[in-house]
């Protein structure tokens, strides 16, 4: 289905900009494909090499360390219905936990590696290359269609332009979130059991991997008195630094006790006042709260697991450096897959196709209720991330729409995944082609995210 999409994207976006005089100018598919394949290479796989090395480390320490085991069992319940082919001690499990946490929390940058990495395990119990695997599908229809807590860039866009409440989408995506990531998971599991979806697929069988050897280091040790100390230290300290973001009022007033105050100020010099800087007291207290975790969880995952894995005997420094090396390696398996989807995404979007098929429907969408207006949102967000960003900075900065409808993009842009980037990056790690059911599942949980967005911004924002 992706190799039909991919040539359609093409050959409609060439026919449409011959048509328009798109070909050449400075906005024109030609310079359009190659500024966005540049970007594709400089600004998006060089530094996701970077993030892949640092958690692909961890994920070293946590494989090593027995981590895995632990954070297996506490979901074991949920994933094991999910994920019925999945052994529920294999690293895929850990991997994927992880994923879907940092997609909760809007940790992107940790989430990307960590999916990967949990790509890469599902892929080691694939009978048959080059095929996704039903948990590979699953798992990609979730990745696509997280609930997400704290939808940072899109409140950023709204408070940059001056909007009364930015921090009212996060009951909205909240809502818009679960919705999807509920059609996903069903649509996802009616897919794989459709015939035309397993005509180039094998059942797959996997056997529980026997464990011994080298590899368990760390698993069977356990950690002690001192070590369950040590953690929990750990854990209360990081709590702490939670309160501390939640509450800057109480923070200001440890930093005079200490005599850090003139230090504090002094490091936020290049912010225009200390009022800008405390500015959020105006928020409520879950909203600071649950920002100030999405801040203090990346330092304390790395934290607790590099702690958790030295209490257990592990070789923390070496053990994180051969897991790292497999950052770049996995960038560069990932390259050409993401060239060949942002060279077709730009194709289309600077033809202008997108814009005739919206007007194309707006008779129909004023029928149902369905601005008009939100339509190149709706149908970029699949597509690209930056565009559909561009198209979110358009709507926000339109003085004649209603505040409804740029609370609804807004949402939209937090609830919703880049459906076909995810599918080009994730499958494109493991040299998967088919994709199966994987494409279906995730639209339909886009227009799910989609429609859920309008119905709940409709009942909060009339």
């Amino acid at each position: 289905m992706l190799n039909w999409i991919w040539m359609a994207m093409i050959f409609v976006g060439v026919a449409v900009a011959a048509l328009l005089g798109q070909i050449k100018g400075d906005n024109g598919i030609v310079n359009g494909m190659f500024d966005m394949i540049e970007i594709g290479v400089v600004n998006i796989v060089i530094p996701l090499s970077a993030f892949m090395m640092l958690w692909l480390g961890v994920m070293r320490l946590a494989e090593r360390s027995g981590m895995v085991d632990v954070m297996a069992r506490v979901v074991r319940p949920i994933m094991t219905r999910l994920f019925p082919d999945v052994p529920d001690n294999h690293p895929a499990m850990s991997a994927m936990i992880m994923n879907m946490a940092a997609n909760v929390l809007g940790l992107g940058n940790a989430a990307t590696p960590l999916g990967l990495k949990a790509m890469q395990e599902l892929d080691s119990l694939n009978p048959n290359k080059g095929t996704a695997t039903n948990a590979m599908c699953t798992f990609l229809a979730i990745n696509t269609s997280s609930v997400t807590l704290i939808p940072g860039t899109a409140i950023g866009l709204l408070a940059a332009q001056g909007m009364a409440e930015p921090y009212a989408i996060v009951s909205t995506t909240i809502g818009a979130t679960l919705f999807s990531t509920m059609v996903a998971i069903v649509s996802v599991k009616l897919f794989e059991r459709m015939a035309i979806f397993n005509r180039a697929a094998t059942p797959v069988v996997i056997e529980e991997e026997g464990g011994g050897g080298e590899e368990e280091t760390g698993k069977s040790r356990k950690i002690g008195k001192f070590g369950t100390v040590a953690l929990s230290l750990v854990a209360v300290i990081f709590a702490g630094i939670v309160y501390l973001e939640t509450f800057p009022n109480q923070r200001e007033q440890l930093q005079e006790a200490l005599g850090l105050r003139e230090i504090a100020i002094a490091l936020d010099a290049e912010k225009t006042s200390l009022e800008e800087v405390e500015s959020d007291d105006s928020n409520s207290p879950f909203r600071r709260l649950v920002s100030a975790i999405s801040v203090v969880a990346i330092p304390f995952i790395i934290v607790f697991f590099i702690l958790f894995a030295a209490l257990k005997k592990v070789p923390v420094y070496e053990e994180f450096v051969e897991g790292a090396k497999e950052g770049w390696g996995v960038a560069v398996r990932i390259m050409p897959f993401i060239v060949a989807m942002l060279a077709a995404l730009a194709i289309l979007r600077n033809s202008g196709a997108l814009y005739i098929f919206t007007n194309a429907l707006r008779p129909v969408l004023d029928l149902v209720g369905f601005p008009a207006e939100l339509v190149p949102m709706a149908l970029m967000r699949p597509l690209s991330g930056s565009g559909s960003q561009g198209v979110l900075v358009e709507i926000l900065t339109n003085e004649g729409l209603s505040e409804m409808v740029k609370y609804a993009a807004a949402t939209m842009y937090g609830s919703t995944e880049t459906t076909f980037y995810v599918l080009a990056v994730y499958f494109g790690s493991v040299g998967i082609r088919r994709t199966r059911h994987a494409l279906a599942a995730g639209l339909c949980a886009d227009l799910a995210g989609v429609i859920a967005a309008v119905i709940i911004c409709r009942a909060m924002f009339g």
